[in-house]
């Protein structure tokens, strides 16, 4: 099987572009949600819309990171260099927004519970059954607790899979879309817990909604559909389909998914419509065909898209809390105040990507020369910009 690094690791920069797509739907999913900005009928046929928004982003993001990281990977690459390179490249956002909603909940007298705090800062949160425990602090940082432990299991599934023949991949794609649908069956029938009255039909208890939406290993059968989905790509044994027809093949399932039942919509489903979407729009960048999701300005965003996915809920729960909760605007104040919060969110997203993200990926994330006696490593060849996997929602 052809090695994913040579010839493949092209610049991708339609999934980047992508990305920032992938960012805006979660964006989108917290601001309508519950009709928290927009409300009358207005904000009811929003939050219809969006409902599976969210849910949605994150799935594309997960089957992303095990596609671009197995199509990227080095052939002679250690596991100490890909972790290094993977810390490094969420932790400085995490610790700043880690550090920015700290500050804000102080500023607001709101209380800590130190399990969840910590929990939260050393990216573990995923991992608690708990109600509070899994959006602590910033309520988005949960999804890099799912991506740590992606990261930290990469090395080892790549070794195995590079391994498998082509047909053992193909069982093995097989076998993860079949789970994506018969995770939600197992959090309905095989796990308990007292039921929560205000979601979906009431029915639904936060052990089922956890299992689901929060595990880090179910959440890993994306990252790992991703990962087999690009060596078959690299073994040209995947069918070839053109962007138009994969990006439609995308908006129908998420038409599809909004209408499922709510254990359907929020967990990993959308990996079956969103995959030949990944799939597509790194075959056309590497062959040089017509992609509409690498133009400029949509690269640059998605540049910016893990910064912008790390601050967004921050800016939208306290320009909600000091605007419109207490005393509730206008219908068009309120639409522009989420404007606004759109706004701020892209420059903190590009003062966060600029100051913190970027120059200190480029500092550590190869290892520096150690003094006599230690040659510096053998530089590793970075991917450009475009090429990068940022970690998703």
């Amino acid at each position: 099987m052809p090695s994913p690094g040579q010839p493949y690791a092209a610049r991708l920069p339609s999934l980047t572009g992508l990305r920032f797509i992938a960012a805006l739907l979660v964006f989108a999913f917290h601001a309508t949600a519950q009709g928290r900005y927009l409300g009358g009928s207005v904000g009811e046929g929003l939050e219809k819309i969006f409902v599976s928004a969210g849910s949605y982003g994150v799935t594309f993001f997960f089957v992303l990171s095990g596609f671009v990281l197995t199509w990227s990977a080095r052939p002679n690459d250690t596991a100490p260099r890909i972790w290094r390179r993977r810390l490094v490249k969420i932790f400085p956002n995490h610790l700043v927004t880690f550090a920015l909603a700290a500050a804000l909940m102080l500023a607001m007298a709101r209380p800590f519970a130190v399990p969840d705090t910590l929990a939260s800062l050393l990216l573990v949160q995923a991992w608690v059954p708990s109600m509070t425990v899994p959006t602590a602090m910033n309520t988005v940082s949960w999804s890099l607790s799912c991506e740590l432990f992606f990261y930290l299991c990469f090395p080892a599934l790549l070794r195995v899979l590079r391994r498998a023949p082509v047909r053992m991949l193909r069982v093995l794609a097989g076998a993860l879309a079949t789970l994506t649908l018969l995770v939600p069956v197992i959090a309905r029938y095989l796990i308990g817990g007292v039921a929560l009255p205000p979601v979906a039909d009431g029915s639904l208890s936060f052990e089922q909604i956890w299992f689901v939406y929060f595990f880090p290993p179910v959440r890993a059968i994306e990252f790992v559909l991703g990962m087999a989905v690009a060596l078959l790509v690299c073994a040209d044994a995947w069918p070839r389909l053109g962007v138009l027809p994969a990006f439609l093949i995308a908006a129908g399932g998420y038409a599809v998914s909004s209408h499922l039942p709510y254990l359907y919509y929020m967990g990993g489903t959308a990996a079956l419509w969103l995959t030949p979407l990944v799939v597509a729009a790194a075959e056309a960048d590497r062959k040089g065909t017509t992609s509409h999701f690498r133009g400029k300005t949509l690269v640059r965003l998605g540049e910016l898209s893990f910064a912008f996915y790390m601050v967004h809920e921050l800016v939208l729960t306290y320009a909600h809390t000091w605007f419109v909760a207490d005393d509730p605007p206008s219908q068009a104040a309120r639409a522009g105040i989420l404007l606004v919060a759109l706004a701020v969110s892209l420059l903190l997203a590009h003062l966060l990507f600029t100051l913190a993200e970027s120059p200190l990926v480029r500092r550590f994330s190869t290892a520096r020369h150690r003094g006599p006696g230690h040659p510096p490593a053998a530089p590793v060849p970075q991917p450009g910009p475009q090429t990068r996997e940022q970690p998703g929602p």
